[in-house]
């Protein structure tokens, strides 16, 4: 349920049981339901030849993680995953970046975009080319893909408004949004809004622009602080790019405290990379949302493989904990678990954050 904690076992993990239901799901159409169309222009038929793994930024350690386990999955999948292609924050490098990879002959795609809407061009080389897509993290506002692999972007907003409504009685909070050009920043933005509005209307939301720069955030932060010394907390919509200046600009102003110290600020994150574990156990921080970089490689990896072997999906529960469900758009998007970490979970092995370093 959006804005509830997911229970700690339904944490994404590598592990064989996971490949051995990943390929029952197949079997057993356990993955909503699972088609075999035997469509013309869906890869090699086989679910063989190269596939384009196509990244939209490396600064970030949530998508460092993620690079690192592309190699992974894809050799647990059975998937010929070329070396990863950074588009390097570029909304046109990343079309630039998927036109090389059809050039290069890959019979499948996986992609993290970075715009909603840009990213259509990319996706209509692909189709032109009969070479199917799978979007991991964001999904495209148009365009034809097999499956976008994503948590629930609504959910992260949500839980964060909840989180910070349940342990600040009034006063203001900030949100430090995304890129708006991409669903992710949208939904967050949209989700924790309203939720404030819905559920705490004591709360005060100012709202920070970010763009998932770093450098925009701290100065932008620094800014609103000097406005707004009394803010009582703040959401970080990733914390990949935020999480450190954020806690930068704070120490400047001597307004980092630790939980318990009284000035704490309640600060609420998103991502699930071990700096925001670390944050966490020091008090400086509260909670995380736990994006699965682990599973966004593997079920990326496992649903190209699917769609180059001609087989198709319909909406419902899958066999790891998941729903897919048809976007308003038509596309399809399997919503992967996302779990909230605090003081109380954040050693759970489960974790993913807890696995690399």
């Amino acid at each position: 349920m959006p804005g509830s904690t997911v229970r700690k076992r339904n944490t994404p993990r590598i592990a064989g049981a996971m490949a051995l239901a990943t390929g029952a799901c197949l079997v057993l159409a356990a993955c909503g339901s699972t088609k075999d169309t035997g469509a013309s222009g869906s890869g090699g038929g086989d679910g063989t030849g190269r596939v384009g793994v196509v990244l939209p930024l490396l600064t970030s350690p949530f998508w460092q993680s993620y690079n690192d386990y592309v190699p992974k999955m894809a050799k647990s999948e059975g998937v010929d995953a070329m070396k990863t292609v950074n588009s390097n924050s570029d909304p046109s490098q990343q079309i630039t970046d998927i036109n090389n990879q059809l050039n290069q002959g890959v019979r499948g795609l996986v992609v993290a975009p970075l715009d909603s809407a840009a990213i259509e061009a990319g996706l209509d080389q692909a189709e032109r080319k009969g070479v199917p897509v799978v979007a991991v993290d964001v999904a495209p506002d148009r365009g034809k893909v097999a499956m976008v692999v994503r948590a629930n972007n609504v959910a992260y907003g949500e839980k964060a408004c909840r989180y910070l409504g349940e342990h600040i009685t009034s006063g203001k909070v900030v949100q430090i949004m995304g890129d708006l050009a991409s669903v992710n920043g949208r939904d967050r933005s949209e989700a924790f809004r309203s939720c404030v509005k819905r559920n705490f209307p004591k709360l005060k939301v100012l709202e920070i622009p970010a763009k998932w720069e770093s450098d925009t955030a701290a100065s932008k932060l620094d800014t609103l602080l000097n406005a707004n010394p009394d803010i009582k907390g703040i959401y970080l919509q990733a914390g990949g790019v935020y999480l450190a200046p954020t806690l930068q600009t704070l120490k400047s102003k001597g307004m980092l405290k630790k939980a318990g110290q009284p000035g704490h600020l309640t600060i609420v994150s998103n991502d699930g990379i071990p700096q925001e574990f670390d944050a966490i156990r020091r008090g400086e921080i509260d909670a995380t949302v736990s994006q699965p970089a682990d599973a966004y490689a593997k079920y990326g990896m496992y649903y190209i493989k699917a769609a180059m072997q001609g087989k198709t999906f319909e909406p419902g529960p899958t066999d790891h904990d998941s729903t897919i469900v048809k976007l308003p758009s038509g596309i399809l998007e399997d919503q992967l678990p996302a779990p909230l970490v605090t003081v109380d979970n954040v050693d759970d092995p489960e974790l993913w954050g807890n696995t690399v370093r």
